[in-house]
């Protein structure tokens, strides 16, 4: 039970939701609430009642000042109260600060000071959502003086401080619904304690320590906070990303125990590439330890596991494995590619959430999953205030540049809308379904209309660029995601199923062997998601494996005493042929680009700028 009287303000509840004050250590999220909070909230919206008012204390003087109302509720299980107190200016900062009842400690970051003569006001965030806390400080808690108890230095940009104090409403014509007035502040850390020398001047090296910090109230584009990834975090909208992105686990971890999918942790260190493309990094020892019972003692060149190794590329095969033990598996975990890709789709470390069924013989069942997986996401997220607050924010940096808003936040509602997919009369549609011998012909005839030109030439074998997947999205998803199916079988990996025979009034012929395998297509940024049936079936694995140049002829020296092929190696890829040799079943899966879609859903337009640390062709900085 908490002992300290807790409190906000009645007024500031019917203006913009209630403000929920917890005792110490307050997060600003509990103090700083946006207007659609009661509606997001209907739990907190459902205890309030009418204030009810209390009794003065004994010895008090009733004052116009002074009149409050107080009430008390409790919500899941904390004990809350609110008080109405009015006519509260400005020039009452001194002795509300002096008093002791009812004050909260809050703990943030500064993030602007603004001084005057009189007062200063400071902008305090602590991460937890992107509205700023407005402290009423007097110019001797904001600038360093000896009359503070502890001596504390002066206020600037970037430095945490704890302020203990009382939440009142703002004078009418302010922006903010609320204000902080703080009776007590010690700054925890200050920025920049030691500027650097050549800086410091006989008047202005105070202002030059404030001004070093890299973080000032000003906009940062996006090219500049990749420089400084260790710190770009802490600007509100990158904490927003960083709330989604625990938002999203969150549920995703609730939607898969519920269908009795479960999570798994595959290995990051694996012996085989497993789409077979050859873009891997490649594990070793820094200090390579010779073995002493090696053929050649002192041999420096000896791998640490005895061939050479990788960093995955997809989790895939291992899920495949562990599918066939408790039937349905996921997991979300980083994958590393080694390609030289430099473009804002591109990472060379990124995160992948997978997923493998197992008794699943039909493509579109893993389809349904994969769009019941995306709407079930975005219809929990949008009851939080982070959709919100993405929707309205700045891209990225603390302030917007004119003529982004309007484009950014229709933007933005179209995506989280065509995702949902809702019709007018409430009935849910389905994402549409192509093959890709359908796609490749509605793109022939843009072009043969002049509807479409495109840089990349179209052909069978030759797949789908970015351009041409952003337009089939746009063109026949009408802004709603589409499934692209049936990819011919060249331009695919070697363990996907081949398409079951297509009927004739199922669009144009094929002009040669697909797979069955889907690729999910967004509008603005292609490809987010893939999936495919496996081929379950050793014979035909082997088959598909010997087409990809993927076995070596079997040497004489080596021993195996039950052998897949006789006559072939398999390489690192033999426990994966053994699953189908000790027993299988029909299985597909899928890989989502977990950053890919978290920026599809935040409309940043960069992969670079949804990663927490991004690697990409010669950048790692941290």
């Amino acid at each position: 039970m908490f002992t300290t009287k807790h409190r906000s303000f009645w007024n500031c509840g019917r203006r913009i939701g209630l403000h929920v004050v917890r005792a110490t250590q307050t997060p600003l999220r509990s103090v700083v609430r946006s207007r659609t909070y009661l509606k997001l909230n209907p739990t907190i919206a459902s205890v309030l009642q009418p204030p009810v008012v209390a009794k003065p204390p004994k010895g008090s003087t009733d004052s116009t000042n002074s009149t409050e109302d107080t009430i008390t509720i409790t919500v899941n299980g904390f004990l809350r109260s609110v008080r109405r107190q009015k006519n509260i200016s400005s020039a009452a900062i001194g002795d509300s600060a002096k008093s002791t009842e009812g004050t909260i400690t809050v703990n943030g970051f500064v993030r602007s000071v603004r001084r005057h003569k009189n007062i200063c006001f400071a902008a305090i965030g602590d991460g937890s959502n992107n509205e700023p806390l407005q402290v009423v400080l007097t110019p001797a808690q904001a600038e360093k003086s000896v009359c503070l108890q502890p001596p504390s230095p002066p206020l600037s940009i970037g430095a945490s401080i704890t302020i203990e104090g009382i939440l009142q409403p703002s004078p009418e014509g302010k922006q903010q619904p609320s204000e902080f007035l703080a009776d007590n502040l010690q700054v925890l850390e200050e920025t920049d304690p030691q500027p650097r020398q050549r800086d410091i001047g006989p008047e202005t090296d105070q202002e030059t320590s404030r001004q070093t910090y890299p973080l000032q109230k000003k906009y940062q584009t996006p090219e500049y906070l990749r420089t400084i990834p260790h710190l770009r975090s802490r600007t509100p909208f990158n904490s927003s990303l960083l709330r989604l992105r625990s938002r999203s686990i969150g549920i995703l971890g609730k939607y898969f125990e519920k269908k009795e999918i479960w999570q798994t942790h595959p290995p990051i260190i694996t012996s085989s590439d497993c789409e077979g493309a050859g873009e891997v990094f490649t594990v070793s020892a820094r200090q390579a330890t010779p073995k002493a019972n090696i053929a050649q003692p002192g041999r420096q060149d000896e791998h640490f596991f005895r061939s050479p190794k990788y960093l995955t590329v997809s989790s895939q095969l291992h899920l495949e494995a562990l599918a066939q033990s408790v039937g349905r598996v996921w997991a979300l975990s980083p994958t590393f590619r080694a390609e030289g890709s430099d473009t804002s789709r591109h990472l060379s470390e990124f995160y992948m959430l997978e997923a493998e069924l197992s008794f699943v013989s039909e493509l579109p069942d893993i389809m349904d999953l994969v769009e019941d997986l995306l709407k079930h996401l975005c219809g929990k997220l949008s009851g939080f205030n982070v959709r919100e607050e993405l929707i309205h924010a700045a891209r990225t940096g603390d302030s917007r540049r004119e003529g982004d808003a309007t484009l950014s936040e229709s933007i933005l509602k179209r995506r989280w809308e065509s995702l949902l997919r809702i019709s007018v009369q409430g009935v849910e549609q389905m994402w549409p379904r192509i093959t890709y011998a359908q796609a490749l012909q509605h793109l022939e005839e843009a072009v043969a209309s002049k509807r479409a030109k495109f840089e990349h030439p179209l052909g069978w074998s030759l797949g789908l660029q970015s351009e041409h997947e952003k337009f089939l999205a746009q063109d026949i998803g009408k802004g709603a995601p589409i499934f692209i199916t049936d990819y011919p079988r060249e331009i695919k990996a070697f363990y996907m199923a081949p398409s079951p025979t297509l009927r004739s009034n199922q669009g144009p012929v094929p002009q040669g062997p697909t797979v069955a395998c889907f690729d999910l297509l967004m509008p603005d940024i292609g490809e987010v998601a893939g999936g495919s049936m496996r081929e379950h079936r050793l014979p035909e694995l082997l088959d598909s494996m010997r087409r990809f140049n993927m076995t070596k002829p079997r040497l004489s020296s080596l021993t195996d005493e039950h052998p897949i092929a006789p006559d072939e190696d398999l390489g690192s890829l033999k426990w994966y042929a053994e699953l189908r040799r000790w027993g299988s079943v029909p299985h597909g899966g899928f890989g989502l680009g977990f950053d890919r879609f978290l920026g599809y859903l935040s409309g940043v337009p960069s992969v670079r700028d949804v990663a927490t640390f991004p690697r990409w062709p010669g950048r790692c900085d941290c």
